[in-house]
């Protein structure tokens, strides 16, 4: 058993969940709420194909925001269909309804596969050169030494390689990406398939003095 940050309070919501799906294909559909926190929600009615710990775009009447999949029903459970969210701007409402505060909340956490590396919540600027266009300046939402989330409102096609340069204070890394998610109006997910092993020893070094903090 885990523990959530926050309980959640039942409500049954329509919601749109648009993105990129697992096979790089962009989806947009409606579903419902099974439950909310000021932290995340888990939906239900989900069709779409994803994978865990993907960036979705989620939107509940005007507002929108960039959730993180935490965790997906298996297939031939109660909880097939079913999927948990983590709301990753916090600093703006997007529920029009008051929610209780943190408090220790028992779930079942999930057994599914997860992402090699974890990703960091950090702010660092990039800057992407895909092959036969215009380099690309942009800020990445989180990083880990396999990849990195950066922010744009217009985003590149998934399967699209580049070079990624990752500035981490004075010193500018590179390495070579290829986007695996595309959400339009929030941006794209890259993993890093090729760098140097002394760029990717700062990369840690640098997430360690992250998550220390």
């Amino acid at each position: 058993m885990g523990k959530r940050r926050e309980p959640r309070t039942e409500k049954n919501l329509p919601v749109r969940i648009f993105g990129t799906d697992a096979d790089g294909q962009i989806f947009s559909e409606k579903v419902t709420t099974v439950n909310v926190s000021q932290q995340g929600a888990e939906i239900s009615g989900l069709k779409a194909s994803l994978k865990l710990d993907e960036i979705v775009g989620l939107s509940y009447g005007p507002n929108k925001s960039q959730f993180q999949i935490k965790w997906i029903g298996a297939p031939g459970t109660p909880k097939a269909g079913r999927m948990g969210l983590l709301n990753l701007h916090l600093e703006k409402a997007f529920w029009d309804f008051s929610l209780p505060g943190a408090a220790q909340d028992e779930f079942q956490a999930s057994t599914g596969e997860r992402r090699r590396y974890p990703r960091v919540r950090c702010t660092v600027s990039v800057e992407l050169l895909p092959e036969d266009a215009s380099i690309i300046w942009g800020k990445a939402s989180d990083l880990s030494i396999g990849g990195c989330y950066v922010e744009m409102p217009i985003p590149l096609a998934p399967g699209t390689k580049m070079k990624v340069g990752i500035w981490i204070g004075n010193d500018k890394l590179w390495a070579v990406g290829q986007v695996t998610n595309s959400t339009p109006g929030f941006g794209v997910g890259v993993k890093f398939i090729e760098m140097a092993e002394a760029d990717t020893r700062r990369i840690a070094e640098f997430l360690k003095t992250v998550k220390d903090h």
